[in-house]
Formats: structure tokens, sequence, C-alpha cells
């Protein structure tokens, strides 16, 4: 394993840039380490920059010599990144740095996310206020944050502030296309309250644990019919009640993120002294039939039950067969794909995130769709059966999709150049992924927008990596995309 940092990568530039941010702890709504970096690295180079009231930081970059006529450019990334690790890692996000390495084409992070979505758009915008030898007009970079964990940033943008009118996002994740348009979303809470009760002397505690999934980005990857651990446990449970097994459940742990599809979900069971044999004779069965159902789409997949500590209260079993029925009820994955956009997904939802412990019950969903009223309308499919259940249920944080212009100027201009840099049209596409150019647009109508970046796989999960090749093809069109700006 050779770590990035003891690596000379080409481009130098942005990777060194990278190698940088990865030392840097910046999960959503903890950006302030990399937020005094940027302001640090703008004043040695005498850069002008300034923050909003949200904390959003931008940083301008005059007109190389002989470029003052070109239009302003606006390059825009968002510096927080998703905190994903597997359960067996040591790994605190607010304190310490992302272990990147080299892995023959690819950089990956060891056991965690790395933060190429979206560091290395981040790297890109350095490498280009950092640089000399690009023939570029005004440069306008705007940072936003949270956007992983709500788009904050984005959504409270004070308006006014950027003078350019053509929006350069560097937050897509395929070499090779541009992205015209993109899914908005919303986040569907569920609440319930329970009164706990308190754990009888006759019966030990098992840790029920469903591991090994891939997981991933529920926008980006949300068709690969990936399995969804927080479905995977609810199946498991109710199959060993319905078994005879006389289990209670005392908490449940699954998911970690609204916007990463499951990979882990957790669940201590409380099972009487005389079925623990039963319980593990059971337990196997279940496991081996879901894994015949996965075995070629999560050949990794684990099912498993171990003693584990007895906790002090469990949930009553009233309410734990409200969850289940609940969470059985609850459409995950893709719901309709795109009749004018073939072979793009038009609405989803993803079953992100389950808690249940401590008297309260807690799930969360990110709904996401091309058309807003399509979104709107499975926020209320997705809610029906909580609401049914007696849950409380609120709808939060709605941004709004982009809808495509393939008419745009900078589209062309952009075809054009990847055309005559790399001999072939790329492909332009909608991606159901929220990207922040929806609610960017919003706040400056007048923008001309496109999205690009460097392939990047498993983002949102501890398989994320970047293709090395692919960095050198996204800097280099970047380059000439900002070399070809038109005059003003």
């Amino acid at each position: 394993m050779t770590a990035l940092v003891d690596v000379q990568l080409q481009p130098e530039k942005i990777w060194s840039f990278f190698a940088e941010l990865t030392q840097i702890p910046r999960p959503s709504k903890h950006e302030q380490a990399v937020i005094d970096w940027i302001v640090a690295f703008a004043e040695a180079r005498e850069l002008a920059w300034e923050q909003d009231s949200i904390g959003n930081v931008i940083v301008r970059k005059s007109a190389m010599p002989g470029c003052e006529h070109l239009q302003t450019a606006i390059l825009q990334s968002h510096i927080d990144m998703v905190p994903q690790k597997n359960a067996e890692t040591k790994h605190d996000f607010l304190v310490d740095p992302i272990k990147a390495y080299v892995d023959g084409d690819w950089v990956k992070a060891d056991g965690t996310t790395l933060g190429a979505d979206n560091g290395m758009g981040v790297a890109a915008m350095m490498a280009v206020l950092d640089a000399s030898d690009i023939q570029h007009g005004p440069i306008e970079a705007l940072f936003t944050i949270d956007e992983e964990a709500g788009m904050t940033g984005a959504m409270n943008l004070d308006p006014g502030m950027l003078k350019g009118s053509l929006l350069f996002n560097l937050d897509t994740e395929d070499d090779g296309e541009l992205y015209v348009g993109c899914a908005g979303g919303v986040d569907v809470n569920v609440d319930f309250d329970y009164e706990p009760l308190e754990v009888p002397a006759d019966v030990n505690a098992w840790q029920l644990s469903v591991k090994g999934l891939l997981g991933g980005h529920s926008g980006v990857d949300i068709h690969l019919t990936r399995g969804n651990a927080n479905k995977l446990l609810n199946r498991v449970i109710r199959k060993l009640l319905q078994a005879g097994i006389e289990l209670n459940v005392a908490d449940i742990k699954g998911g970690s993120l609204r916007n990463a599809i499951a990979r882990e979900a957790f669940a201590t069971l409380l099972v009487p002294d005389f079925q623990e044999d039963e319980l593990i004779t059971v337990l196997d069965e279940i496991a081996e039939e879901i894994a015949a159902e996965w075995q070629l789409a999560e050949p990794n997949l684990s099912i498993t039950v171990v003693p584990t500590k007895s906790p002090a209260d469990y949930i009553p079993l009233d309410d734990i067969l409200r969850l289940l029925r609940a969470i059985d009820a609850t459409p995950h994955g893709v719901t309709k794909m795109s009749v004018s956009l073939p072979g793009i997904v038009e609405t989803s939802n993803n079953l992100g995130v389950i808690r249940a412990g401590k008297s309260k019950i807690k799930v969360r969903c990110l709904v996401r769709s091309l058309m807003d009223s399509a979104r709107d309308e499975f926020c209320e499919e997705v809610a029906a059966g909580f609401y049914l259940a007696g849950a409380n249920v609120s709808f939060t944080g709605a941004y709004p999709g982009w809808a495509p212009k393939m008419d745009s100027p900078l589209l062309k201009a952009m075809s054009d150049t990847h055309e005559d840099l790399f001999g072939f049209a790329p492909k332009v596409k909608v991606i159901h992924a929220g990207l922040e150019c929806g609610i960017l647009g919003a706040i400056y109508p007048n923008w001309d927008m496109i999205s690009f970046g460097p392939t990047i796989r498993g983002a949102h999960s501890p398989d994320e990596r970047v293709e090395i090749a692919a960095v050198a093809r996204f800097w280099d069109l970047l380059k000439a995309a900002l070399e070809r700006v038109p005059a003003a």
C-alpha cells in the first residue's frame, strides 16, 4: 500500500492539493478547518476572497494578461465529504486524516470514504487559482459547505455576490460525460416514541449483524439494485418472530446517512435461555435463504448473531411490530424510470437510516426525482405506512432539480472542446443525484451551467475510489474550457 502523500502523480498540481485535502477533516457541518485552509491559500497568493453569511467561500482571481475581455467563469465545488467507514475501522472523521493510497490505476482510502466526492473538484479549483500557465479570463471560485447533509450552503448562498454567468460545477463522477440536469430531493423524517421496558433476568443478549453490502451513493448507484441493510435486518427480525423465536429488540442501528445506501445494520436481540440454540439454527436458515437471493449482486453479504452485553431496557413488542410492518411497507430504490430521458431514473427513495433506542425510534429517507411534483407525491407514498403505524412524519430540506437545456451555448462549447481534445464527442447526460446546480440556478437564473468531473466509483462508501488517468483528462478539459470561454 503506497500512501498518496508519498507519491507524485500527474498532473502534479491537482494531486498535490488533493493530498493536502485528505489531511484535513471535513465531514458535513464540520468544514471550518478546510475553510481556514482555503482562506490561508488565498491570502498567501494575494487573491481576493469573501465569505457569505452561511459560510460559503468565494475566491476571485483576475484575468490573465490579454484575457480581460473574456467572460467571468464561475468554478464551483462543495468542500464537505461523506463520513462513511467499515464497522471494524478505527477512524474519527472529526480528527483523523484520510489514509489515501495508490492501488494500481486508482486512488483509494483505507477503510473509509476517500472524499474524492467532491475533493477532486476542490483540488482542481485550487490548482486553477494557483496556476500561472492557463490563459483564462476572470475567475470566481465558489466553495460551498454542507452539500452532503442538506445542501444548506447552496440553498443559503447570498444573492448578488457572484458576477459571472457561466457555471462550471465540478461534482460529477464519469469521465467523458457532461451533465446538464439533475434530480431534486426531499428528506422524509420519521419519529416514534415508546416507553422502554426493563430487561428480565432469564434472557440473554445477542447482536444481530447484517454486513458486507456494497452500499453506495443513493442517487448515482440507486439503479444498481444493491441490497439495503435496513431492509434485510428488518426481514431477518420479522422471520425470526414468525419462526416462533420469543425475542425482543433492545436497539437498532442501521445505515449511517440518508443519502448513502445502507451497507450495515445491527440490532440487539433478547432471547430466552431455552431458545438460544433454536435462534442460531433458524438464523442460519434465514441467512442462507437471503444469501442465495443476493449471491450475484452482494457476494460479501454476511448475516450473523453473536452474544453481547445485556442492555438495561428494550422496546415493547407492539412498537417493534409497528416498525417492522412500516419498514416492510416502505419502498426502497427506483420507483419510476424517465420516459423522456430513456435509461435515466426519474424517481427513487433511499431508506437510509434507522435508529431505535432510549425511548426513540428514528427513520430517515431521501426521496429524489427529476420532477418536483413527482418528488412530492412519492414523499406521501413513502410516508403512508409510517402514518398508519402512528409515527410523526415531516418533510424537510426540499431542493429543486435542474432542468436540462439542450440548446445551451456552454454545452455546445464544452462538447466541441471535448471532441477537439480527445477525438470523440462526450455523452450528454442527466444525473439522478442532486447537484447544487438546481439550487444555484434558482438564485441566479441567468447562469448557463454544466457539470463534469473525473471517474469516481463507490462514492459515499468505503469502496470510494478515483481513477488516476481520468483525473488527467478532467484537468485537461477544465484548462481548455477556461481558455475557450467566449468574450463578454
